[in-house]
């Protein structure tokens, strides 16, 4: 069985993902003092697993509603 996310529950998760990311990497830039190359290296990791998630058609993002979807004649 193949796990699916609504598109509005896609939105979501994707909004709180962003910002739990950028709160951690920010919080381990101020704490640890890495510089922000690093912090750019972690970020681009956090995006790529949220890209794979789109991909593997997990994710289903709407981008709540602000671009219209295309759809099908059948």
């Amino acid at each position: 069985m193949k796990i699916q996310l609504s598109p509005l529950a896609s939105d979501i998760f994707i909004c709180l993902y962003v910002g739990i990311s950028l709160f951690i990497r920010l919080k381990l830039e101020f704490e640890t003092y890495i510089s922000p190359i690093h912090s750019l290296i972690i970020g681009a990791c956090f995006l790529t697993i949220l890209w794979v998630l789109v991909k593997l058609k997990v994710l289903n993002p709407n981008w709540f509603g602000l671009f219209k979807t295309k759809k099908s004649n059948s």
